[in-house]
């Protein structure tokens, strides 16, 4: 009989928007002298938030906490100014595909792909360090830094070209051992989490070596509410006599949803071993069933009463227990013949679930064994194979624990897939198999480090100068292969995918710092473009810049002599030839796109430049112009 109270409808909202301010307070005490706690705000962690400086305060109270964790957040909301890079050469039908394989920093990468992808990703899976004292982290967030030094501390290369980066050893004599891998890992999930629909939902392996700090970050992160569960696999199929006290066979897979309100969970096919458990005892005509308790535990008065079973025997729950229905609904069930009281009808009663009716699917349960959804091992049989017998890298996934996660994962035709600590590309395998077996068109996003293998692999040996090589070679194998054993649906099996590598900037600079050059340096610049860079690297930026997916269609046209790009089918249209006339200016205006892009350089003369916005209002006003 009272209002609602404003408060805590301000704090539920804020909540949404931030799910990881939420915490805990005293809010008063009873009669009896006992605290009332309720969900209160940290105004300090949301002062962070909406800050572009690390801000300090009171420590006293409800949460998780680790040296630099505000860094770490200050770190997920730091603009960075790099770009994706295309590489066609390496791609697997660029034109036409919409995959996409990323190579770079993860968290520059995530930071990248945030206009674009915002809310349109429907499943993450990653597979993270595990933190088992062997592991090497990528530390190019030094918090320490300023925004230049942030910016070009990867994009070195070594003499042989490959880019460097500064990756170390995380031992356990490490005295921040877990405090770098958490300071690693809370940036990269609070800005996946962003990226999904509101339906979406993110799969995380881990072990027992980061399991509970993990399942603690998530839940800041993506509200506990949006728990769904820890999933146990069993990885190992045989123990190791050598482990110092118990042989560990297991992972573990924690699983959450954007919105516990929005997700809908995938049901699993029906096995046969399943489908058995189903008899018909009683030789009912809508076929066969199985006998489902008829009590719950959370008690209540109007459902605890008597029932009078066919051999006349009364019948109540036990102590604690009561029926899960009402009094007058139980009597509809049992005209119904849907309960069953046993062969001689004297057994407690029990509710009979048809097969005919549960054909649906099966709810999954969170204990996997590596029977239903493979082990360790397979996952490295299934590398070898397409490889030549070559075991390339140590513990990839297998395909058939990836395959029962895209399951439950819920997909839709067209849903896109990330997968940000990529590796072998499990994923992206999984994903091409499922496509080919359901017939639908899920794409993937890979996000890949390209870490320098070591000299003396077996990997190396044969070629591949770092993980994203082998992970490449994986998708094009595996594509080939999927293709070969459906070819009947050949032509509409998207195997490929758009190589993105991670760079610095397409501008130089002055783009960015005008204030540290002089008016004479201003006025000699003729070019505000870095000179290595073609006009499809500029593109790539305009797209990422635009909201433009990267895997939308481009088309190359020419208009009087300049190439013109046509992104999306009209969404953009951009050109980046210098010496752009009148001529050319009209026939991109008369294409009526929605962004119509060109370089700063780009204009012919004076004259063209002068009559540039009105050559726009008269053929196409609503079109939006931007100069780089």
């Amino acid at each position: 009989m009272q209002t609602k109270d404003k408060t805590d409808k301000n704090i539920e909202a804020i909540a949404k928007l931030f799910p990881s301010v939420l915490t805990e307070s005293i809010k008063g005490y009873d009669a009896l002298g006992k605290p009332i706690i309720g969900k209160s705000i940290d105004f300090d962690k949301l002062r962070q938030e909406l800050s572009d400086e690390i801000v300090e305060g009171n420590e006293e109270r409800y949460q998780m906490n680790w040296p630099d964790k505000k860094k770490s957040i200050l770190l997920a909301n730091t603009p960075i100014d790099k770009t994706l890079r295309p590489c066609r050469e390496e791609s697997v039908d660029f034109d036409t595909t919409e995959n996409l394989y990323i190579e770079g920093d993860n968290l520059d990468v995530l930071k990248l792909l945030q206009e674009t992808y915002l809310g349109k990703v429907k499943m993450i899976y990653i597979d993270p360090p595990y933190n088992t004292g062997n592991d090497s982290f990528v530390y190019d967030d030094d918090f320490g830094m300023n925004q230049k030094d942030f910016s070009d501390a990867n994009g070195q290369y070594d003499e042989d070209g490959n880019m460097m980066f500064d990756i170390r050893q995380n031992s356990e004599s490490n005295g921040r051992y877990h405090t770098d891998w958490l300071n690693m890992i809370y940036p990269r999930l609070k800005l996946a989490k962003d990226l999904l629909t509101k339906e979406g939902v993110v799969f995380i392996s881990i072990d027992d070596n980061e399991v509970d700090n993990l399942k603690k970050v998530a839940n800041e992160i993506f509200g506990e509410d949006n728990f769904i569960a820890c999933l146990i696999w069993e990885r190992a199929f045989a123990p190791k006599n050598d482990a110092k006290y118990i042989s560990n066979s297991h992972d573990y897979i924690l699983v959450y949803s954007k919105s516990i309100n929005d997700f809908k969970i995938g049901k699993l096919e029906r096995t046969a071993e399943a489908n058995d458990r189903y008899k018909n005892l009683d030789h009912d005509p809508r076929g066969v069933w199985a006998s489902d308790n008829l009590t719950v535990k959370t008690y209540s008065t109007a459902y605890d009463y008597e029932i009078l079973t066919p051999s006349g025997r009364e019948v109540r729950p036990t102590d604690g227990r009561c029926w899960s229905t009402n009094k007058e609904r139980m009597k509809e069930l049992v005209k119904d013949n849907r309960i069953w009281f046993g062969g001689d009808g004297n057994n407690m009663p029990r509710l009979k679930r048809f097969l005919s009716e549960v054909q649906d699917g099966m709810v999954p349960i969170s204990i996997w064994y590596n029977k239903e959804v493979g082990h360790n091992q397979e996952g490295r049989q299934e590398l070898k194979k397409l490889f030549n017998d070559k075991g390339y890298f140590d513990g990839p996934k297998p395909i058939r624990l990836l395959s029962k996660i895209i399951t439950i994962a819920n997909l839709r035709d067209n849903s896109i897939v990330l997968d940000f600590f990529s590796g072998s590309a499990t994923t992206a395998h999984a994903i091409l198999q499922y496509n080919a077996q359901k017939n639908v068109k899920c794409k993937f996003i890979m996000v890949q480090l390209p870490e320098v293998l070591d000299t003396k692999s077996e990997a190396y040996k044969a070629g591949y100068k770092n993980i994203c090589e082998i992970g490449k070679e994986r998708i094009r194998r595996a594509g080939k292969k999927i293709k070969e054993e459906n070819p009947e649906k050949e032509a509409d099996l998207d195997t490929g995918f758009r190589v993105l590598k991670l760079d610095s900037t397409n501008m130089k600079d002055v783009y960015y710092n005008p204030n540290q050059y002089s008016q004479m340096a201003l006025d000699t610049l003729e070019e505000n473009i870095k000179e290595d860079r073609t006009p499809e690297d500029l593109l790539f930026q305009v797209m990422l810049e635009l909201g433009e997916l990267l895997s939308s269609d481009i088309e190359e046209m020419v208009i009087a002599g300049k190439k013109v790009f046509n992104v999306g089918g009209g969404n953009i249209i951009a050109c980046f030839d210098k010496n752009i006339t009148e001529e050319v200016v009209i026939e991109i205006a008369r294409l009526k796109p929605y962004y119509a892009v060109f370089r700063d350089s780009s204009i012919a003369n004076d004259s063209v430049a002068t009559n540039f916005e009105q050559l726009f209002e008269t053929y196409s006003p609503s079109t939006v112009r931007k100069v780089l």
